[in-house]
């Protein structure tokens, strides 16, 4: 098993340390294993999951529902089905969000180009 330091851990997920702890603090990520020293020690596995919140936290999911869906997955494999349906409602709420950021996009660079003809 490959333990990081809560430094490096934070450079590989790109958190912050204040981040790592409030996620430990409010059970998003749980089991961190300590030293004898008392120092948190981070494995590949929380990096995995550090990695999964990075992409929920950078495409909107509130901290709530990345809370619920920890808290299915370490309930167990009868909850797939419900985690399932959770990033499936995030995923659609995603699609909407860039359809809408494309539409804004088209209309910035349409008035980019009216700006392009002036000068």
């Amino acid at each position: 098993m490959t333990g990081y330091a809560p430094s490096e851990a934070a450079r590989r997920s790109g958190f912050s340390l204040d981040t790592l702890r409030y996620y430990e603090k409010i059970g998003l990520l749980s089991g961190v294993g300590r030293t004898s020293a008392g120092r948190r020690v981070f494995t590949d596995e929380d990096l995995g999951w550090l990695t999964l919140f990075r992409c929920l936290r950078d495409t909107g999911m509130p901290i709530a529902e990345m809370c619920r869906y920890a808290e299915l997955a370490r309930a167990g494999d009868h909850t797939t089905g419900e985690r399932r349906a959770l990033l499936v409602r995030h995923a659609d709420r995603v699609e909407e969000q860039m359809r809408l950021l494309q539409r804004q996009y088209d209309h910035l660079r349409e008035k980019i180009r009216f700006y392009d003809t002036l000068g």
